[in-house]
């Protein structure tokens, strides 16, 4: 589950990078940055793929992100998964089973499980590499690679295009240590919708009989 909001994170947001950068990439990453937080709110509808040939595993799943700010909410139908967050607690709920888990955000995972950190990914530990300026089913998009930096990121690159024409991050690919290949692809996007916070908030009064697991 981890993974699968870690990639939703990568595609569609807030620390100044340390690593040493390719200066053509670092240009045009600064740029989608710096477009995506004048943004109070961003809606993206994705589609999501996990594949491993090893183990012959190849799924794919579609799915929602709302941002506002530190706030996320991931909801992934074909899963009956739902995640929210407040930016301090994260619940994670399951359909199947009828259960809800309550973590605080320190505790739900790693730095790069933050939907918050959407779009400057890489300003997270990652050197970026520009890789080439190409055509994708009809539009100009620029190809760069990013490579952590830290070892226990479980991660050995990520591969994102971003449109040219709107600077705008519309797919990625993860390459996990573990084989795991994560794709996303940004089917639609809009922002400055109008989000009351309590989206982000997990009601139990909406889930009759829910089962709660309280983490924290």
């Amino acid at each position: 589950m981890k993974r699968i909001i870690f990639t939703t994170v990568i595609i569609i947001t807030t620390l100044f990078t340390k690593a040493q950068q390719d200066p053509k990439a670092k240009t045009i990453l600064d740029e989608v940055s710096a477009k995506t937080r004048t943004y109070k709110t961003i809606l993206a509808d994705f589609s999501f793929s996990m594949e491993n040939k090893e183990m012959s595993i190849n799924e794919k799943n579609d799915g929602s992100i709302k941002l506002k700010g530190q706030k996320y909410l991931v909801d992934l139908p074909g899963t009956g998964i739902k995640v929210y967050s407040d930016g301090k607690t994260s619940w994670n709920y399951m359909k199947q089973g009828n259960q809800v888990t309550i973590s605080t955000i320190e505790d739900a995972g790693s730095e790069l499980m933050d939907p918050s950190s959407l779009f400057s990914i890489y300003e997270k530990g990652f050197t970026s590499k520009f890789v080439a300026e190409k055509n994708v089913s009809g539009k100009t998009v620029y190809q760069i690679d990013l490579f952590p930096d830290k070892k226990e990121y479980d991660v050995s690159k990520i591969t994102i295009e971003i449109n040219k024409a709107t600077m705008m991050i519309q797919s990625a690919q993860l390459f996990g240590t573990d084989g795991n290949i994560y794709g996303i692809n940004v089917k639609k996007m809009e922002t400055n919708k109008d989000f009351p916070d309590s989206e982000f908030v997990f009601d139990a009064k909406k889930f009759p009989d829910v089962e709660i697991i309280d983490l924290r």
